[in-house]
């Protein structure tokens, strides 16, 4: 009996201490008096910051929940399958004054152990190594927010990006970190160098198998959609027990990786974490790396120190100056202060050498560069200061794109002006331009209709945010397909903005010249110089035309690619002006539609011309053109969700395009 007593009291006890190893959920604001388990150069500030690297080069830092997580779901026996899981943390990446701010990221991670023997540092974020990155035996799962370029070079990634990892640095799924504001398809960059506290959500649900990943800015609440939603099967990835916890790594770029606030729960949403409890790292501070050991010299060391930095400061100070001298800033120079070094840029371009010479035009040119500093692929518009109106371009461009922010819209990261020399600085898209890939391919490439029409919606979205979504209105007034460049996954990203003009929502556009290339010019245009977004809607017809016809919108001085269709419709045989390097391949009545929206965009009046957003529409399958007679007295009809019905005046087709063929004007690129 007394054997019996103790036998069961045993089995208690043993039971009570695995309920105790584990938590199912917790929360922290700040990490004082928290007991993680911490690893290597990570520390708890007295803040309450949980602090993963310092400014030291190559070093690694760890941090843990004390006790392991019950992965797998004791209900679902006798097949066992992994729990929900959720969590929620804030974070925040201070850039080091030691070097530059992009090293190496930090990761959120699921691991058998809090001990990663052998692992490196810089991409391998303290979890791997060369001889076990992608070992299935790793049983590691991790989200990672990195800062750098990718260790997979093939994948072209360029840092500041958000990436699900099983077994190694390689991700099987990543997007670049951005978030979309409430109801809006328009995604803002998160950049995750940037000190400012981030919040970041992943959630994974057994039953769909499906893993999401979000992230925002700290201070905004938390957006409706993931940025990555990815089915994933964790059954052969995790154990039983888990823990769960984070790694950052330097290496010779260095940061401090910041966790200030963090929540975890299985099987149920994870704790709210009240963000403005948390405590913020402050940035530019410069913290030394941790040291139990006191050193009286430091007392007489930091007053030499600071006045030799002082007297540093004053100096480059005054070499800057000196460099400075007999140029003023100008007023647009002074709110764009993304200024690069003309030595980066010239040595990143090997002296703006014909070999980097990507494309060329009446404004300029346009080289591949790599900046020395981060090694990222950049693409350096080089002005040119003697062409008509030169420096306007230059600085409408700054203006206009240098605070746009779209998906199908090229990024500007900044500029640099020395004497003479203008320069712009964009990201560089692998693909080239649309004009190349349609006109002078590679190989025997050729673009395919399901391709093409992701092109044309590309373009459309990006016209659309310049027209309705951002603060103000902006005429791009260059639709061609050389402005339009494509990336690594085929999507458009709509370029060169020297001609742009902004104005009010409210207001009307008041330029008055004559601007743009010959064949993409609307006839109102030719005849007030007036710009507007009916102008822009031509262009983008012409260009919807070339990308479905495979032909440039002026190919002699009898052949009118406008006139062309319009006479293939006219006939019945619309669809003969399809691109025969499509062989056929292509939906009809899709090619039908945006053949016949390519001459409603490109119409003589610009009342009949939809908008950017109806046109969106019509490619999206969410309106639909329900008749289509282009003769003079005709009326077109459109079925739309909010009932849009419109009327086109008489015209005559081929006043569309006579101005385009008997102007003498040179305004191409």
């Amino acid at each position: 009996m007394a054997m019996g007593v103790s036998l069961a009291c045993l089995v208690i006890f043993f039971f009570c201490v695995d309920a105790l190893s584990v938590q199912p959920s917790f929360v922290y604001h700040g990490f004082n008096n928290s007991s993680l388990s911490l690893g290597q150069g990570a520390s708890i500030e007295p803040s309450g910051l949980l602090r993963l690297t310092n400014s030291a080069q190559y070093v690694i830092g760890h941090a843990f929940y004390p006790n392991y997580q019950q992965m797998f779901d004791k209900s679902s026996e006798p097949v066992l399958e992994v729990s929900s899981f959720s969590t929620t943390f804030v974070f925040a990446i201070v850039p080091s004054s030691s070097g530059p701010p992009v090293g190496h990221g930090l990761a959120f991670v699921i691991a058998p152990s809090t001990q990663f023997p052998g692992a490196g540092s810089e991409h391998y974020l303290g979890l791997f190594n060369s001889s076990n990155n992608g070992d299935p035996s790793n049983h590691i799962f991790a989200v990672e927010f990195d800062t750098v370029n990718g260790h997979d070079d093939s994948r072209n990634f360029k840092g500041n990006h958000v990436g699900i990892n099983k077994n190694g640095v390689l991700s099987i799924a990543s997007e670049s970190a951005e978030y979309s504001d409430y109801g809006s398809e328009v995604k803002k960059e998160v950049y995750l160098d940037s000190g400012d506290p981030i919040q970041a959500w992943i959630e994974y649900d057994r039953h769909r198998k499906l893993l999401n990943v979000t992230i925002a800015p700290a201070n905004v609440s938390r957006p409706t959609e993931p940025l990555i939603s990815h089915r994933i099967n964790f059954t052969s990835v995790l154990k039983e027990r888990m823990f769960v916890g984070f790694s950052a790594s330097t290496g010779k770029e260095t940061s401090f990786h910041y966790i200030s606030g963090w929540s975890f729960a299985i099987n149920e949403s994870a704790p709210v974490l009240n963000v403005p409890r948390l405590p913020i790292p402050q940035k530019g501070q410069i913290l030394p790396p941790s040291s139990s050991t006191f050193n009286p010299l430091v007392t007489v060391l930091v007053p030499i120190l600071s006045v030799i930095t002082l007297m540093g400061i004053l100096f480059l100070a005054s070499i800057f100056r000196r460099r400075l001298r007999g140029e003023n800033l100008e007023e647009w120079e002074k709110d764009c202060p993304h200024r690069f070094d003309y030595r980066d840029l010239y040595k990143g371009t090997k002296g703006f050498k014909d070999s980097e010479l990507i494309g060329s035009g009446g404004f300029g040119s346009v080289y591949r560069g790599v900046l020395p500093s981060t090694g990222s692929e950049v693409a350096v518009k080089k002005v040119t200061r003697n062409a008509s109106q030169g420096m306007r371009e230059f600085a409408a461009e700054i203006e206009s794109l240098g605070r746009l922010r779209h998906k199908n819209l090229v990024n500007l990261q900044g500029w640099c002006k020395k004497k003479n020399d203008l320069l712009l600085v964009y990201d560089y898209v692998p693909n080239g331009s649309l004009d190349s890939l349609l006109y002078h391919p590679k190989g025997n490439f050729v673009l395919n209709w399901e391709q093409r029409i992701n092109i044309l919606k590309g373009v459309a979205g990006g016209l659309l945010y310049l027209h309705e979504e951002w603060e103000r209105v902006v005429i791009h007034r260059d639709i061609k397909p050389s402005n339009v460049l494509i990336d690594i996954g085929m999507n458009a990203r709509l370029s060169d903005f020297g001609l742009a003009r902004l104005y009010d929502h409210d207001q009307i556009s008041h330029t008055t010249s004559v601007v743009g290339t010959i064949g993409y010019i609307s006839p109102e245009l030719a005849r007030t110089g007036k710009a507007s977004k009916t102008t822009d809607v031509f262009a983008y017809g012409v260009l919807i035309l070339e990308v479905a016809c495979g032909r440039r919108p002026l190919e002699s001085d009898i052949f009118i690619l406008v006139d062309w269709v319009m006479e293939c419709h006219e006939s019945g045989r619309i669809l003969d002006a399809a691109d025969p390097k499509l062989n056929g391949v292509y939906d009809m009545v899709e090619m039908k539609m945006v053949l016949q929206l390519g001459l409603l965009c490109s119409h003589y009046k610009p009342e009949a011309r939809p908008s950017m957003r109806q046109v969106t529409r019509f490619l999206n399958g969410e309106d639909q053109i329900l008749s289509f007679d282009p003769s003079p007295y005709s009326q077109l009809t459109f079925q739309s969700g909010s009932g849009f019905t419109q009327f086109i005046p008489p015209s005559s087709r081929t006043s569309t395009t006579s101005f385009a063929s008997s102007t003498s004007m040179d305004v191409g690129r």
